[in-house]
């Protein structure tokens, strides 16, 4: 059963950097695209970045050049290092998986067939 478990939230100053770590288990990691996505109380989800099979990478311009987001197949693990936070970054923050190759279509949540549980973010101004 495949499983993703997210890690690292937390309170933060405005200003400040966090990185959360996303553990897959009960698939074959390498294979699958992953992405972050976020969820402010009473907003849509939103995507946040992607990452694809080559390493490829997407952003939300909100996040570009703020965020940055990588993978390590040896550990089965997806990265989001965040820098200069600001409170509109706050929020539940979710990685996913999906098949198939990279792309544009990864921005879309529709895209992915894993999702973790979530780890909340909260930046203080």
């Amino acid at each position: 059963q495949a499983q993703l478990v997210e890690s690292g939230g937390d309170l933060v100053q405005a200003g400040g950097s966090l990185r959360l770590s996303c553990t897959a288990s009960g698939l074959t990691f390498r294979s699958y695209c992953m992405g972050w996505f976020r969820q402010a109380p009473g907003k849509e989800r939103e995507f946040v970045a992607a990452i694809s099979l080559s390493d490829n990478t997407y952003y939300a311009d909100s996040v570009k050049g703020r965020f940055t987001i990588s993978r390590d197949n040896a550990k089965n693990t997806a990265y989001l290092q965040m820098g200069s936070l600001n409170p509109e970054d706050a929020g539940v923050y979710y990685c996913a998986a999906a098949t198939g190759l990279g792309g544009f279509r990864l921005a879309s949540g529709s895209a992915y067939k894993y999702w973790g549980q979530g780890t909340q973010v909260t930046v203080s101004s």
